[in-house]
């Protein structure tokens, strides 16, 4: 079960959007421009963008350059870059009061952003939409033998959810999830550890553990719209990222233990 928010809804205030891209010309701009019409708080949407080779930063200097989008922003790193280096980045420079990430590839809905706005403004501190609670689905209308999406790297996301769920809490489930939105000074404080999706594990276990009012809404997870998947291209690489999850689990297990014994853990 998620845990209660407070008595009093507090505003969501001002929202930061941090878009983590890679080689997303197909997809950036027109994610940029949905979620612009969708999101009715205060808001600024910042693509930080790991040097693209395929003319991303390009695109979204374009848009910004048209003089017609004063609330896009652009970061292009193009050193110490990865996944996680590139969220963080986003949370340091952002000015909102809730951050918001998600990946580039429109397989998670713009549309469902307000949903999870609207849960940081009933008064939890992390919305979270979830692929694995009732009303959500993981990659619907994947193909078998599809060239964007791996059938093994769905299996093994669900089994990964379920072990995590067994050794750390069953009160959460999406716990490779990557779509969230949660206040500022709680990321902040917290602060993310990892290289590529297990920061999320490492992020929620401490959001649990300190007491975190946090909630999942369901979403349906789909393809992406154009572009290849950076999950895992290779069976090399797929093994190399298992094994990193499998080192998170293993360290968040101290995680708690220091919680328990009643050390400082953030």
């Amino acid at each position: 079960m998620p845990s209660v928010p407070s008595h009093e809804a507090r505003s969501t205030g001002k929202v930061s959007v941090i878009l983590p891209t890679f080689n997303e010309v197909g997809n950036i701009v027109a994610l940029c421009h949905a979620l612009h019409t969708v999101i009715t708080h205060p808001h600024e949407i910042i693509v930080v963008d790991d040097n693209s080779p395929d003319g991303t930063s390009q695109a979204v200097e374009s848009t910004i350059g048209a003089g017609c989008a004063d609330w896009l922003r652009l970061e292009t790193r193009r050193t110490d870059r990865g996944l996680r280096k590139s969220i963080w980045r986003g949370i340091e420079i952002a000015t909102g009061d809730t951050i918001v990430w998600m990946d580039c590839d429109f397989s998670m809905p713009p549309s469902d952003v307000p949903a999870l706005l609207q849960k940081i403004d009933e008064g939890y501190d992390v919305a979270v939409g979830s692929r694995f609670m009732m009303g959500g689905s993981h990659k619907k209308g994947v193909t078998l033998g599809g060239s964007q999406e791996s059938w093994i790297v769905i299996v093994l996301s669900r089994m990964l959810n379920i072990a995590l769920r067994v050794s750390l809490t069953p009160r959460f489930r999406d716990w490779t999830s990557g779509f969230i939105a949660i206040r500022a000074p709680i990321v902040r404080r917290i602060g993310l550890r990892g290289d590529y999706g297990e920061y999320f594990m490492d992020l929620m276990e401490r959001v649990i553990l300190l007491g975190y009012r946090f909630i999942e809404i369901p979403y349906v997870c789909v393809p992406r719209v154009a572009g290849e998947t950076k999950t895992a291209p290779n069976f090399t690489a797929l093994i190399r990222r298992g094994s990193k999850y499998l080192v998170t689990l293993v360290r968040l297990q101290g995680v708690r233990l220091k919680k328990i014994m009643g050390i400082q853990i953030a």
